[in-house]
């Protein structure tokens, strides 16, 4: 039932909001309805096979009464009474089989009709006819006048356009909905464009060439990625079947995972569970990034390729992917500046357009939306090392406090043992009576 794939395929959600009993009660209801439907089909189906045994015993009875009269009074002979009866037993078993089987008929119309449907479905983005496989990919990209809505109520880009030279780095920043994914998916060619176009090598990609051959030359590396239920090895070679172990070692020790891999109880044969459950965000980053690797391809876009990774890591990967794109051209989604302030060209982007573009100390200079999102994370980062110098610090001085209790303790216990020493020796102790008492006595004759 959908409601219980739902839950478990999303119980992880379950879990955070303890909605176990809410779900629980969905899956009753839905299979007490069900029940219900069941029963009432089960009734109708009763009801039809007593009125049809009914009519069809009240048919054969009447017919041999007429029969056994017309026999009696010798209007017809006993053979028409025999071959009558031969004839009604050969009716009667059609008849319940059709009775009998009339779920398993009607389950079968409703699949056919669904099958129907479902051959009438055709795919919308599909080759123009006439198109040609895109020769070699130098990986110039250009986007010209490109419109495109996912509702037309709401367009999601408006007439971008913007250029990516072949070897350079192109970093799309700004805020959330501003149509950054939108590029990709559409340079991926997910969907049709509402209008303008977009070229590779001067080829446009929707009335030049085919789906494939864009694809075979496009390499990405999603935010979330998706892996197979099998192991690692299977999951790597997905982005080329036909690569070697050592080429598939190499790519992950690009991605820096090859020695995390090493160290799972059965390494590259380690299955990673449905959706790669089983392995933590970096890891299945690093993963894409390294079936990326193993693509070779000439044009790569990233989606936040580094957002699911720590500092040490993200280090390791942005010098691979520094290497990576050396002579390709490299799509960047960032939402973190500090990570694309290399970049050969930073777009802005806004409300499907683009507000602003160039590198980023031009970006700075011209102090618009990127200079205005660069001071709030700047200010961000040093709220945040703020906050980690005064926690390291207060953390400091509780040590240091704790030390000095001990010590003075320790001086105690010291002091206290060496006044009972004397005291068990018979020596007098200070800041007793003897003490003040002896100059006193002294004084007087």
């Amino acid at each position: 039932m959908l409601c219980r794939n739902d839950s478990l395929v999303s119980y992880e959600s379950v879990k955070y909001f303890n909605a176990e009993a809410y779900e629980f009660k969905r899956f009753r209801d839905a299979v007490c309805a069900f029940q219900k439907q069941e029963y009432t089909l089960h009734i109708s189906l009763n009801i039809m096979n007593i009125v049809q045994n009914l009519v069809f015993t009240l048919g054969l009875m009447i017919t041999c009464f007429i029969a056994a009269y017309q026999v009696t009074i010798g209007q017809r002979p006993v053979g028409d009474f025999v071959s009558l009866l031969t004839y009604m037993a050969q009716l009667q078993a059609p008849l319940n089989f059709f009775g009998t089987f009339y779920r398993s008929i009607q389950m079968a119309m409703i699949n056919s009709e669904r099958l129907l449907e479902l051959f009438k479905e055709r795919p919308t983005v599909v080759d123009k006819p006439g198109v040609k496989e895109l020769p070699y990919c130098e990986g110039e990209v250009r986007f010209n006048d490109v419109q495109f809505a996912y509702d037309p109520r709401k367009p999601a880009l408006r007439g971008l356009d913007f250029t990516c030279a072949p070897g350079t780095t192109t970093a799309l920043v700004g805020e959330s909905g501003g149509g950054k994914s939108t590029v990709f998916r559409l340079l991926f060619r997910f969907y049709n464009l509402g209008g303008g176009s977009i070229q590779i090598d001067g080829h446009d990609v929707v009335k030049d060439v085919t789906i494939d051959s864009v694809r075979r030359c496009i390499g990405v590396v999603p935010q979330d990625t998706v892996l197979f239920n099998e192991t690692l090895m299977y999951n790597l070679k997905y982005a080329n079947p036909s690569a070697s172990d050592e080429e598939v070692f190499e790519a992950c020790r690009a991605a820096s995972i090859h020695e995390k891999i090493l160290n799972f109880p059965d390494g590259y044969n380690t299955k990673v569970g449905e959706r790669g459950l089983k392995l933590s965000g970096g890891e299945k980053q690093r993963v894409a990034i390294a079936r990326t690797i193993l693509k070779d391809p000439r044009i790569i876009l990233l989606d936040e390729a580094t957002a699911a990774l720590d500092t040490e890591t993200e280090e390791h990967i942005q010098s691979a992917l520094v290497k990576l794109s050396q002579g390709r051209t490299t799509l960047v989604i960032a939402h973190r500046l500090s990570t694309i302030t290399t970049a050969d060209q930073i777009l802005v982007l806004h409300a499907g357009r683009v507000a602003e573009s160039g590198t980023h100390d031009e970006l700075l200079d011209m102090q618009g939306r990127y200079a205005s999102m660069w001071r709030k994370q700047i200010r961000a980062q040093e709220a945040a090392e703020e906050a980690r110098r005064l926690s390291d610090k207060a953390e400091r001085l509780r040590n240091e406090a704790r030390g000095d209790d001990s010590a003075s303790q320790s001086d105690d216990e010291r002091s206290g043992g060496n006044q009972s020493g004397r005291a068990s020796r018979g020596e007098p102790m200070s800041g007793t009576e003897d003490d003040t008492a002896g100059p006193s006595m002294q004084g007087h004759p």
